[in-house]
């Protein structure tokens, strides 16, 4: 599991003025908390937790020297500066359920050639205990063809016990769809 360093933040202190001098902001929540607890974190070891973690990882997160685990509930990123502005955790209490999502990776998506892939759901959402949390859910392209696609009741996660799903079982995931042809391109062919 990944670990995160993050501190207290001082509320006198605007979050325009912290990210300036190289942190990103958030914030903690949780049943067991009274508030949520503002944080601050070095951007570095933000970005360094986003290569490995997405919204529905667990993080343990040490705060002012105390271990606490947390996942990952939202990522504010503002892409014209590159730039992560905010993370929220949500702490974990041990046999709750919580709601999270399960990113979709897809794999071998060079193998598909005679078809254009179309990931119609980039996460699955759900709810578990902190035991049964799920960061994601791989596909395997590679024996996939044109007309194929995935349910979500196709996925290990529809089966197991442990995990409510509140994404809908028949939607599709992914499917495999034939290549358009303009009209322009086959008067061209003719």
């Amino acid at each position: 599991m990944n670990t995160l360093k993050v501190e207290k933040r001082d509320m006198q202190t605007k979050a325009k003025k912290l990210r300036r001098e190289g942190f990103v902001t958030g914030n903690v929540f949780g049943k067991e908390l009274k508030d949520s607890i503002p944080i601050q974190m070095e951007k570095h070891a933000a970005e360094e937790l986003l290569k490995n973690c997405k919204k529905g990882s667990q993080v343990l997160m040490n705060l002012d020297g105390e271990e606490k685990d947390v996942l990952i509930k939202e990522i504010d990123f503002d892409s014209m500066k590159h730039q992560i502005l905010e993370i929220d955790f949500q702490m974990l209490v041990k046999g709750e359920e919580v709601h999270s999502v399960a990113e979709v990776v897809l794999l071998n998506h060079d193998k598909v050639v005679n078809g254009i892939v179309e990931l119609d759901l980039p996460e699955i959402s759900y709810t578990a205990t902190p035991d049964a949390l799920v960061e994601k859910i791989e596909i395997d392209l590679g024996e996939m063809r044109t007309g194929d696609q995935v349910l979500v009741k196709d996925l290990p996660i529809a089966s197991n016990d442990k995990i409510n799903l509140k994404t809908n079982l028949n939607e599709s995931v992914v499917r495999i769809v034939e290549p358009h042809v303009s009209s322009e391109e086959e008067s061209e062919e003719n």
